[in-house]
């Protein structure tokens, strides 16, 4: 049976990575489509990024050996979970400790002292981005974040740092993948400490989010550097019924919504609020209390990560696994993963066949 070239490619388009990567073996042409073709990746993202696989990262600096987990799946499906090295990345001598910073279109950014690494952990597609020429403040603080301006079709790494004493001065830059180079963000930018690192900034609306005190204001705030207009601006946080503003833990995307959290120790809770609107403040709705179960999380941690399309929420506790809760609140269940002492991050990416613009792109077949 003959099917034309153009129904092939129609068919390939609808179907997941994890399928295309093992279909690259079966005939020259749909290897190069696959591996090679820019054009046929853009499609398959754009086709298939709201059902694609949607998978969890656990990272281990000690070994450079990494988990990818399906959470669709149950968390005690051994199939769901497939171990990956990052030695493709990270050479033998390396000994920078890293941590993950953020994922965006399928790439995950690691962040070290002296070294910032992309990777696709679908393809192995990884780059290494050169330090900054603007310099390196050894007593400074540096936070990052990762993603994609849509209107140029470029990736960005954004990077932040500041002193530590009273009112610090807050230098801002990005570097452009398309460009290859490193820009500053002129200020004046407004004083502020970041609240929720080791984890990189929340990508929602086309700007990154981060949790910040802000000494100016003397309060706490979400900050939000758009992507596209290259620029900071900042966002209240929820009040509480009696009118203070909430003292939360963490930031993340809730469904389609900016989100924040709160744990509640007198009652062993975590709250989660969303913003129905974007950037109107008066929309911050408390939508979920979810019960912090001392058996599951005997340090009555739970951090919310991401959500099932089913409306199930995933989190991690303070120790080595992934605790899964349903969108009422009821515990479900909870898989240990790694050693939380050897573990430098998690993060939730999606799937994808991309690579990144310039040159020095690197494929492990």
């Amino acid at each position: 049976m003959f099917l034309p070239h153009e129904l092939i490619i129609q068919i390939l388009l609808r179907l997941p990575v994890k399928s295309l990567i093992r279909f690259k073996c079966v005939c020259k042409l749909w290897c190069s489509l696959i591996s090679h073709d820019p054009n046929f990746a853009k499609s398959h993202f754009q086709l298939t990024a709201s059902k694609s696989n949607r998978r969890i990262l656990y990272t281990q600096n000690s070994s450079h050996e990494s988990q990818s987990i399906d959470f669709e799946a149950s968390l005690d499906n051994v199939n769901a979970s497939v171990s990956l090295n990052l030695d493709c990345i990270f050479p033998e001598y390396f000994t920078d400790e890293f941590e993950v910073k953020g994922s965006c279109r399928g790439f995950i950014l690691f962040c070290g002292s002296l070294n910032i690494f992309l990777w696709n952990p679908s393809t192995g597609v990884h780059k290494q981005i050169p330090l900054s020429p603007f310099g390196s403040d050894l007593d400074a603080e540096y936070f990052y974040g990762f993603g994609y301006d849509d209107s140029t079709q470029d990736y960005l790494v954004v990077s932040m740092s500041h002193h530590e004493y009273d009112d610090p001065p807050l230098h801002l830059e990005y570097f452009s993948l398309k460009a290859n180079t490193w820009k500053e963000v002129k200020g004046p930018h407004f004083p502020c400490t970041f609240l929720d690192e080791p984890k990189g900034g929340a990508l929602h609306k086309g700007a990154i989010h981060w949790l910040a005190y802000r000494f100016d204001l003397s309060s706490d705030v979400i900050v939000a550097f758009d992507l596209t207009e290259r620029k900071l601006s900042y966002m209240h946080l929820p009040r509480a019924s009696g009118g203070n503003l909430l003292q939360c833990d963490g930031l993340w995307v809730y469904e389609e919504f900016l989100s924040v959290y709160t744990k509640d120790n007198n009652n062993d809770t975590v709250e989660i609020w969303v913003m129905k609107e974007y950037k109107v403040n008066s929309s911050w709705t408390m939508t979920l209390v979810l019960p912090v179960d001392l058996i599951v999380c005997p340090n009555k941690e739970f951090f919310p990560l991401c959500c099932t399309k089913s409306g199930d929420i995933i989190g991690t506790d303070e120790d080595d696994g992934l605790v899964k809760y349903d969108r009422n609140g009821k515990f479900l269940e909870q898989h240990s993963y790694y050693n939380y002492s050897l573990r430098c991050g998690v993060t939730m990416y999606v799937e994808s066949l991309l690579s990144l613009p310039g040159d020095g792109d690197k494929e492990q077949v």
